[in-house]
């Protein structure tokens, strides 16, 4: 069984989640169109204006960047931005993606299929 690379080195991910945090900054996907993240909230579905730490480059092409391990793309602070956790969810895995609109869409838990 693999793990996820996000928490391979937990300290590590918590250290560099801590230091955007504390940066407050604008979301990296919508640039402020969604309006300000709310560090105050939980990451979770119920909050999708809540902070999560994106990966610019998606860990999945972590060869494609060239990084040596999927944990090193995860770990990268040049490869971490601040975001809202429905952008976040709206992006996906994919490489580049752009707001289209200013209203989040709602979010299909798993829970909810």
């Amino acid at each position: 069984m693999s793990t996820n690379p996000r928490y391979s080195n937990g300290t590590a991910r918590r250290k560099l989640r801590m230091r955007i945090r504390a940066r407050g900054d604008e979301c990296g996907i919508c640039h402020g169109l969604r309006g300000p993240i709310r560090y105050d909230q939980p990451s979770d579905p119920q909050h999708p204006l809540s902070f999560v730490l994106d990966e610019i480059h998606p860990i999945k092409h972590w060869q494609r960047y060239g990084y040596p391990s999927p944990t090193a793309a995860a770990l990268d602070p040049s490869n971490v931005q601040a975001a809202h956790y429905i952008c976040n969810a709206e992006k996906g895995a994919r490489d580049s993606y752009q707001i289209t609109g200013k209203q989040p869409r709602s979010i299909v838990t798993s829970r909810e299929r």
